[in-house]
């Protein structure tokens, strides 16, 4: 299970954000979750809480997650596409020559504290 590695690396660097800008509490986190990141919200949900909760800076903290749909760019024409329901090969051209554009990100977008 990684994703109790994703959450260590997320609560690492919180609390750094924490330090630097003197927060308290941070009350809640959001993170941008790429359809194709291969990370499961329910396991990550359960990581964070247990991490969470160890920190006096995110000791109930709320995550919420945003889902971010996957896009393939293809070469060979030039057009975008919905990689899940596609998947690699192009369903305009059928060229083999696509690339994933987004969809595999883990982001912090936003942070309430205080």
């Amino acid at each position: 299970m990684h994703e109790l590695g994703i959450v260590f690396h997320i609560i690492e660097s919180l609390e750094k954000v924490g330090k630097d800008n003197e927060l308290e509490k941070i009350q809640s986190v959001t993170l941008e979750l790429g359809e194709v990141s291969s990370v499961i919200d329910e396991y990550l949900g359960d990581c964070w809480r247990w991490a969470a909760d160890k920190s006096e800076l995110l000791n109930g903290a709320e995550l919420k997650i945003i889902k971010l749909p996957a896009v393939t760019f293809c070469e060979g024409c030039q057009q975008t596409y919905p990689t899940v329901q596609h998947g690699r090969i192009c369903p305009y051209c059928e060229s083999e020559k696509t690339y994933l554009l987004k969809g595999n990100e883990i982001n912090i977008k936003e942070i309430e504290a205080y």
